[in-house]
């Protein structure tokens, strides 16, 4: 067990925390943690693209437009108007760092000749995109920036687990985290003058997910469990079109399909899209999963099917290429077969609330990208605005660090990580049972249509849970498994007492009892220590 000592702890090697690690000023001093790999973030897994303006036949206007329509009357204005307006920006600094988006051809005169596709939700094709492998292109660029920073260190396979916090002057700050090594089994402490939480989304929480195995929502947890306020987290993303095969796990069907004019089936070939919503496969994606899950619900199919074979083979292949590769590998063929698709847990709308410099209610912590809420999403965060906001707020955070930073105080020592009075556990068991029990429940109870009786059955149930997990926390050495299904427990209680409290419907929140919108959107706030 060892003390570190950096200027700033970025928790989490997304775009979030990669963007932070490259806006600081050189002579400070940062540590960023992986919890697996650096590559091992939903970033590395987006296959679609940023959103931005950057078309003479696109406006700004028209992006805040079709932003607050997605959000379903809950998008804060001046967020919106924040990231749309640092979209173009933000965009040339990703090319200036090296990502290789996909060319026009025969555009030398055009002073961005990129491809741009649509999604669901955007009016104008305004998503800049690698293939369909945006997310690699990014990770891989920026992590070799970072590679190349002398003032970043690099920590893999570090999980998190609980945040320090120190009394300064009166003022109640955090400052650095205990960091477990899940190779070594050691508990280590970071000390810093600020942290961020840059860990990603919470969409583990659910049976079914597009999301990598890191998304436990443990920066939201952790910021709760330090008094932070969270927003909104009832409205949690389902995609649409996750693969449906057995030997897929968590592979994500781009949205771009639908964009380049792919069409979902019923069993039996029917189109059933327009019957929905006049946009039909462009609609939304709260629109589009719930479209599907009545569907699916309705017949009692296992999947339904997106069809992209009236396409050219070569636009196919061209556009597509992780998706037909991984496809053909499970014998699919995409230029001629339709693909099975379901929903899955795709993306948290909600967060920790934080301000236009990604500041948290605790001095000197900071949160932002999946982590955060800065409002942007509203009640359903519209394709590809996503990773756009990493980029806009990541660079804001690293700003206002560096601008700040001198003014901190210096962190004093902190005890040591304490395991004397725990034991190793011989009722493992006890963790995969408590972590199927809860995924099942959250799917079953608060998935993509509510009910009160369903939530409140839900609610029963993660109180035990809790109560389980906190005994079992308490008597054994910590595992990365116990720290994330501790973790996933606190997001399933958030989830849950923001669903209930919520009287309507809106956006991806659908309450059977309740299938109308208030007339005033509200945001959905908990404040800890308060029922």
């Amino acid at each position: 067990m060892a003390t570190f000592r950096y200027d700033v702890l970025i928790i989490g090697s997304g775009a979030a925390g990669l963007t932070v690690a490259l806006g600081l000023p050189d002579g400070v001093q940062a540590a960023l943690l992986s919890k697996g790999e650096l590559t091992h973030a939903s970033t590395y897994y987006a296959q679609g693209g940023v959103a931005a303006v950057l078309d003479s036949d696109d406006s700004l206007e028209s992006h805040v437009r079709d932003t607050h329509l997605a959000g379903g009357g809950l998008c804060h204005d001046d967020a919106v108007r924040y990231t749309v307006e640092n979209g173009p920006r933000a965009i040339r600094w990703l090319i200036d760092q090296g990502v290789d988006f996909t060319r026009l051809e025969g555009s030398e005169a055009n002073p961005l000749p990129y491809h741009l596709t649509r999604e669901g939700g955007h009016s104008h094709r305004r998503i800049i995109h690698a293939a369909d492998a945006t997310g690699v292109a990014i990770s891989s660029t920026l992590i070799d920036r970072v590679k190349e920073r002398d003032n970043v260190q690099l920590f893999e396979h570090r999980v998190a687990v609980d945040l320090i916090l120190q009394e300064h002057n009166g003022e109640r700050r955090c400052c650095g985290a205990y960091v477990h090594n899940i190779k070594t089994g050691e508990t280590d402490v970071i000390l810093a003058r600020s942290v961020v939480l840059a860990t990603g989304g919470a969409s583990k929480v659910y049976l079914y997910t597009s999301n990598p195995d890191v998304a436990t929502g443990d920066g939201i947890a952790m910021a709760w469990r330090a008094g932070c306020r969270v927003a909104n987290m009832e409205f949690m993303q389902f995609h649409p079109t996750c693969l449906y095969h057995p030997k897929a796990k968590s592979f994500l069907i781009t949205e771009a399909i639908r964009g380049e004019g792919g069409r979902l089936l019923l069993p039996n070939g029917e189109r059933f899209m327009p019957r929905f919503d006049e946009r039909a496969e462009l609609a939304p994606r709260d629109v589009v999963a719930r479209a599907i899950d009545h569907e699916m619900r309705r017949l009692g199919a296992d999947c339904l099917y997106l069809d992209i074979s009236h396409k050219p083979a070569d636009f196919i292949i061209e556009h597509f290429p992780t998706v037909y590769a991984k496809c053909l590998q499970l014998g699919l063929d995409i230029t001629r077969d339709p693909i099975p698709v379901v929903p899955a847990a795709h993306y948290t709308c909600g967060g920790v609330i934080i301000d236009r410099a990604g500041r948290t209610d605790v001095p000197g912590l900071y949160a932002l990208g999946e982590t955060g809420f800065t409002g942007l999403h509203g009640a359903n965060r519209m394709a590809s605005n996503s990773l756009l906001e990493c980029f806009v707020y990541g660079r804001a955070v690293a700003q206002h660090i560096g601008e700040h930073l001198q003014e901190l105080p210096e962190p004093r020592d902190a005890a040591p990580w304490d395991d004397s009075k725990v034991t190793d556990s011989d009722e493992d068991v006890v963790i995969s049972h408590n972590w199927d029990e809860l995924r099942r429940f959250m799917w079953d109870y608060v998935g993509i249509v509510r009910t009160t009786k369903r939530l409140e059955r839900a609610q029963h149930r993660v109180e035990m849970l809790k109560k389980e997990i906190t005994e079992y926390y308490s008597n054994y050495h910590i595992s990365n498994d116990l720290l994330e299904l501790r973790n996933l427990v606190v997001i399933a209680d958030l989830i849950i007492r923001s669903a209930l409290q919520r009287k309507e419907s809106r956006g991806l929140h659908f309450m059977r009892e309740f299938p109308d919108a208030d007339p005033v959107g509200k945001d959905s706030v908990l404040v800890p220590g308060r029922p």
